[in-house]
């Protein structure tokens, strides 16, 4: 059996939950305030926070008798590192490529 292990790009690549992670990265927000600016239900607007704190992306304080969800920055920063070593070595094959045809140009 497969268990399903939440990611951040996996979890990330649900459009609501995009959505969800855009506005909590706004400013932090509870549940009840995300369903409202949704057309999801208030349950599923916390079963898509749950993925997005398992794949450590968001976490939750208490403040009363609700949970606050904020942007959690370590989770965010692991995805920033990720896209930057995408984009660092795109970059370094795009260069190797073009001084390649520079030299068989020549």
């Amino acid at each position: 059996m497969v268990t399903y292990q939440a990611d951040a790009w996996t979890a990330l690549a649900d459009p609501t939950r995009r959505t969800i992670f855009g506005r909590v990265a706004e400013r932090p927000r509870p549940v009840g305030e995300l369903a409202r600016e949704l057309p999801v239900s208030r349950p599923a607007v916390s079963q898509h926070l749950k993925v997005l704190k398992k794949a450590g992306l968001v976490i939750d304080q208490p403040a009363g008798n609700r949970r606050v969800y904020r942007v959690d920055p370590d989770g965010l920063a692991a995805l920033r590192a990720q896209l930057d070593r995408f984009w660092t070595a795109a970059l370094a094959n795009y260069k190797a490529i073009v001084e390649q045809s520079t030299e068989e140009d020549s």
